[in-house]
């Protein structure tokens, strides 16, 4: 090889050096950038996850807290309903049976025809509430 060719590539060896020695640090860089990046996506997903593990908690505190007023709600329902079914248990029966069984006072059992014709003046709900009574009470069968 001749002078001036081995004095070219000694040339291209230093700069092909000089180029390997800038992609070097140019890597090095990006790696530190990389590094960077992920050190903040890593924060951002603990904050993230600390804000969600917050919003469940007080969902959890609110949710406890409306139940509990909701159980004390139906509670105090349930007391009122019983209250109300306490006062409407009757022992005997209402004195509008008792009127109706006196304009039809036989000895024998009730005829379900007459018994019919007595109770034509009032509604559906009463009839079958005065007959109920009157079952319960074991007039009619």
């Amino acid at each position: 090889m001749n002078k001036e060719t081995l004095e070219q590539l000694t040339a291209t060896a230093e700069r092909l050096a000089g180029a390997a020695e800038a992609l070097n640090r140019v890597l090095d860089r990006l790696d530190a950038q990389q590094e960077s990046l992920n050190a903040k996506v890593d924060r951002i997903v603990a904050a993230v996850e600390e804000q969600r593990n917050d919003a469940v908690h007080a969902d959890d505190a609110t949710s406890v807290t409306a139940l509990q007023s909701r159980v004390a709600e139906l509670e105090k329902t349930n007391q009122e309903l019983k209250a109300q079914s306490a006062h409407m248990a009757r022992k005997t029966l209402p004195p509008l049976v008792t009127a109706l069984l006196g304009k039809n006072s036989d000895a024998d059992p009730m005829d379900s025809a007459a018994l019919d014709k007595t109770l034509q003046a009032l509604s559906v709900e009463q009839r079958i509430a005065v007959k109920a009574e009157m079952a319960r009470a074991g007039i009619i069968k």
